[in-house]
């Protein structure tokens, strides 16, 4: 078991409520509140959980600086009130900024029991195979 300190635990909260108000928000057609507090609630947690200056670096490598303006572009965008734009720039940012991610959320899944299956069908692993 990972031990948290009490900030990284305040910092998982406040990621979780982030990503439920990103959810709740898009179910909602894209209710600009909902994904404005979503998205502070998201940033604010990830620099809880990793530390204000990890955060701050991993956001602003030289090589990251495009993924970067576009997911905090469309975090702007959100809170100015255009959300579905902003949603749109957004999830292009996450993609670039944690597709290095992606490779070890898939190997992950591949060791859940039903999940794994899934990703071994054969339509399957070749496109996950090759995006990975």
């Amino acid at each position: 078991m990972i031990s948290l300190t009490d900030s990284q635990k305040i910092g998982m909260g406040l990621t979780g409520f982030g990503v439920f108000f990103l959810f709740f928000g898009m179910i909602l057609f894209f209710d600009k509140a909902l994904l404005a507090i979503g998205n502070i609630f998201f940033v604010v947690g990830l620099a809880f959980v990793i530390g204000l200056e990890r955060t701050f670096r991993f956001f602003f490598q030289k090589h990251k600086m495009k993924a970067t303006s576009f997911f905090l572009g469309g975090v702007f965008i959100v809170l100015i009130g255009w959300p579905i734009i902003g949603v749109f720039l957004e999830f292009y940012g996450f993609f670039l900024l944690f597709r290095g991610f992606f490779p070890v959320v898939v190997g992950f899944i591949r060791r859940i029991p039903v999940l794994g299956y899934l990703l071994n069908l054969p339509f399957i692993s070749g496109y996950v195979d090759k995006d990975v």
